[in-house]
């Protein structure tokens, strides 16, 4: 399998552990495991009773059926558990894609989607969001242009990374429509579902169509990524019976531990999505003095849901050299355009961590002495 250099992750290897202000990040502020734990009387007790050998490699069935009833037509047999979302991607594009099928992906988009694609020998066309006035939009009938007699799947991701940008019920029942007329798969990615900034209930492709795959993860909206824990969820029973036997080749199941920390999570998802939400909206109010402050210098894409927005730098300077000259000098990391391979002085900025005013703080210093700028 040849495949292209994953840009995003080697940007994190480099810089993640070793900047003090993670401006950039994609996920909600974690908690320890004895936080976690002390959400449910009880629970670390039982925690350490937990038996370290195999478990069910669909996936633990307390924790499938709490994942089901975040849907309104899926059951528990209709969830595949994965080791956190990039296994999910890979298994469903080596399922459902062979050598000379074409894929529709929205895009920017995570860089796994497309790329697994392309090293499969597919081709793939990209979906555009576009800058608008007052953010981001996208135009379904755009979609419907690129799909072709051999598309197989369209990829979708709402609340979308790096924009934040959201499908609206329409948007998403059209898709549904185009993707059931012409016998296509959606691959729909979910992960921020839970953390619109509206009063609207998130929608899942899965409650929908009956051949769409809703990926989700304990990594972003609650904040748990070092739990690994992911999950794919259709009406499709067969296809994830087919997912199944390739899972049999890559993890087999998920770690015992991980599984119960991951209920516990599920069972206090409001509570969670809550505190995280909480501190979306108090980074926004930061951010838009901010914004409002260096109108003239940056575009501000104001997102709709999850903790991340993209945003325009509005130089001559390519925002590659300023993100590298910010982490350098202040400790500051943003994440350039070019790691999701979008065109523009586009950066990408986390909105999901407690000390997201601090950081902000220091690119408040940086670009208000900055004499390049």
């Amino acid at each position: 399998m040849k495949i292209n250099d994953f840009k995003l992750e080697q940007f994190f290897n480099k810089y993640e552990f070793n900047s003090p202000y993670l401006l950039c990040c994609s996920d909600c502020e974690s908690m320890s495991i004895g936080d976690l734990l002390a959400l449910e009387p009880g629970a670390g007790e039982n925690f350490l009773k937990s038996w370290l050998g195999y478990s069910e490699s669909p996936g633990d069935p307390e924790l499938l059926l709490e994942i089901a009833q975040t849907y309104k037509n899926i059951g528990a047999e209709g969830v595949l558990e994965f080791v956190g979302a990039e296994e999910a991607i890979f298994n469903f594009m080596n399922n459902a894609l062979t050598k000379g099928d074409h894929m529709i992906t929205m895009f920017p988009a995570y860089q796994s989607v497309y790329e697994i694609c392309r090293s499969i020998g597919c081709a793939v066309s990209h979906w555009e969001l576009v800058q608008d006035k007052g953010g981001w939009k996208v135009d379904v009938d755009d979609l419907a242009r690129l799909i072709q007699a051999n598309t197989k799947v369209i990829a979708v991701n709402s609340p979308n990374n790096p924009t934040g940008f959201v499908l609206s019920l329409a948007q998403v029942n059209a898709i549904v429509d185009l993707a059931r007329e012409q016998g296509i798969m959606i691959f729909s990615d979910e992960v921020y579902s839970g953390l619109e900034l509206s009063a609207k209930q998130p929608v899942s492709f899965a409650d929908k169509y009956e051949n769409a795959f809703a990926l989700n993860v304990f990594s972003k909206a609650y904040g748990l990524a070092g739990l690994r824990i992911g999950w794919i969820a259709s009406q499709n029973k067969g296809f994830l019976g087919q997912m199944l036997n390739l899972k049999y080749y890559t993890s087999i199941c998920s770690p015992v531990p991980s599984q119960k920390l991951a209920l516990i999570a599920i069972k206090h998802k409001e509570e969670i999505f809550a505190k995280n939400r909480r501190i979306i909206l108090d980074n926004l109010d930061f951010s838009d003095k901010f914004f409002a402050k260096h109108r003239a210098l940056f575009q501000y894409n104001r997102p709709a849901a999850g903790p991340i927005a993209f945003h325009k730098l509005k130089s001559d300077i390519p925002v590659a050299g300023f993100c590298d000259d910010l982490v350098q000098s202040k400790g500051v990391l943003l994440a350039p355009g070019s790691l999701f391979d979008k065109e523009g002085n586009y950066f990408r900025m986390g909105y999901g961590r407690k000390n997201f005013k601090e950081a902000l703080d220091m690119l408040d210093e940086y670009v208000s002495s900055c004499i390049f700028l």
